[in-house]
């Protein structure tokens, strides 16, 4: 793989992606179904998709390609891939929260090595570049001219005193019980892979997920936060959390800083 092509191109699709989301999000009204498993889907969903979609063929044709909104259609027998969720966090796009995200990734292996963060309503983008460390580009984003950027580190976590960061539409007691195990100085919300980003900007120690997910809500946030230098584990035995399962389906798992005194399930 041209690891400085794909950084390129997942980066400039993001952007365009992001555009796109952001002029369905500021017209008055948009349509809203819902598909086979009861999660909502839009127009901007289907755009961004599309949009991201050919550019990824087009760029790298022999690599294998799955999207959320296209999952139906792959069965996955490859161990190289990009993975893709053009509009992570949907429930906050519809009610106008902001925390949504353009999440690009490509895996190898069973690991979401390399990836891309955008949420346009925020004016973050995080990603890895060439080598794989994670980044965070400041504003404004010219689609073919990178700026500015700040390398992201995890913190060094205080197990007396942790951050945590928690999901905003599926926050449940068996998240606030497992919650409940670590010391905690102070706990904070975010919809969509911004988790991710918040743990790899040392902005929160840990995010624990007690609840569906699929490898493309994860992928890419997964992959920043490695090159930040922070894991993901599965909730149940504490191992890597893997990537190109049979149906896309994540089993719960723990995002942290190294250093956080992991608990068990």
């Amino acid at each position: 793989m041209d690891f400085e092509k794909l950084s390129r191109v997942m980066r400039r699709l993001a952007l365009e992606a992001g555009d796109k989301i952001m002029e369905i999000y500021a017209s008055p009204d948009f349509d809203v179904r819902s598909k086979a498993d009861s999660s909502p889907v839009t127009e901007a969903d289907e755009a961004a998709d599309a949009l991201i979609s050919a550019g990824l063929r087009a760029a790298f044709p022999d690599i294998a390609l799955v999207t959320e909104e296209q999952a139906q259609s792959h069965a996955l027998s490859v161990t190289e891939f990009l993975i893709v969720d053009p509009l992570d966090g949907t429930k906050e796009f519809v009610q106008r929260r902001g925390d949504f995200t353009v999440n690009i990734a490509y895996v190898d292996d069973g690991a979401p090595i390399r990836g891309v963060v955008y949420a346009p309503a925020k004016g973050r983008l995080f990603y890895t570049d060439k080598g794989g460390n994670a980044v965070e580009e400041d504003e404004p984003f010219d689609k073919d001219n990178p700026g500015p950027v700040k390398p992201l580190r995890v913190s060094r976590p205080d197990n007396a005193a942790l951050m945590v960061v928690a999901s905003k539409s599926h926050r449940d007691q068996a998240t606030d019980d497992y919650i409940a195990k670590y010391a905690v100085r102070d706990m904070t919300s975010a919809g969509s892979s911004l988790k991710f980003c918040l743990v790899a900007t040392g902005e929160a120690d840990l995010y624990p997920r007690v609840g569906r997910t699929m490898e493309w809500d994860t992928a890419a946030g997964h992959a920043v936060l490695v090159g930040a230098g922070g894991d993901v584990v599965r909730f149940d035995n504490h191992q890597p959390l893997r990537y190109g399962k049979p149906g896309f389906a994540n089993p719960f798992f723990i995002a942290y800083a190294p250093g956080v005194d992991l608990k068990e399930a």
